[in-house]
């Protein structure tokens, strides 16, 4: 469909666990890195925005997975930005397998920061950019939920290290989920649960920052807070096992 772009990918061999699936934070980064390249190929990518001394930053994430694709399995990924706001543009995407049956479906915000200064940017300064990109398709999932401040039963320290940096000199966006995924029961990620995640990217995490990853558990859902060590919340996020 119109502005519907679609790109196949392999599982590679550094993208499965112990279950030969694709992990949790490899199916997400799949999904990103074809952000970027969308953009760039385009024409509103970082590569067009650097000279403007802008920058997209992730707000808010969400993916529904009813499973995970194993070792070696081919899928196409399509993607296509739906929703454009004074300072968030969504962009969505699904995931099928050689069949054409949809196994996941994400919706992401994304807001464009100002480099030097870090605060968002006003989308309409660049409107010209992606406007001719922008389709009628709605998302394939239901809006970001609403996440809030929780009672962590189970805590964990991480020091912000060089392998963690992006292009943007702040935490990349998966490895707060990597962190989470990380102080999950092993048993969930043995069965290939299905689950829906939400997060919400609330500040930034820089190089030498201490985190302190929080985790609540309440009926079907594990919700996760990750705070800086000024006291700061971070991120949030809601894994509602289905």
């Amino acid at each position: 469909m119109k502005n519907q772009t679609t790109y196949r990918y392999q599982v590679a061999t550094q993208n499965v666990d112990f279950t030969l699936r694709a992990t949790i934070d490899s199916l997400g980064n799949y999904i990103l890195n074809t952000a970027g390249i969308d953009a760039q190929g385009k024409g509103f990518g970082v590569d067009a925005l650097t000279p403007l001394n802008r920058t997209w930053v992730l707000s808010k994430f969400v993916i529904e997975v009813d499973s995970r694709p194993e070792q070696f399995a081919e899928f196409d990924l399509t993607t296509w930005v739906n929703h454009n706001a004074r300072l968030l543009s969504t962009r969505n995407f699904t995931l099928s397998d050689m069949e054409g049956n949809v196994f996941v479906r994400s919706l992401s915000q994304w807001c464009m920061l100002d480099y030097v200064k870090r605060v968002p940017v006003a989308l309409n300064t660049i409107e010209e950019m992606f406007e001719p990109y922008v389709s009628l398709v709605e998302s394939p999932c239901e809006q970001p939920r609403r996440l809030t401040a929780i009672e962590a039963e189970v805590t964990r320290e991480h020091k912000i290290v060089y392998s963690d940096i992006d292009f943007n000199n702040h935490m990349n966006t998966m490895r707060y989920i990597a962190l989470m995924v990380d102080m999950l029961p092993i048993e969930y990620l043995k069965q290939n649960r299905p689950f829906r995640l939400d997060v919400h990217f609330m500040h930034e995490c820089l190089f030498g920052q201490t985190l302190k990853v929080g985790m609540q558990v309440v009926e079907n859902t594990t919700l996760f807070e990750i705070t800086r060590e000024d006291g700061v919340a971070a991120c949030r996020a809601s894994f509602e096992w289905r």
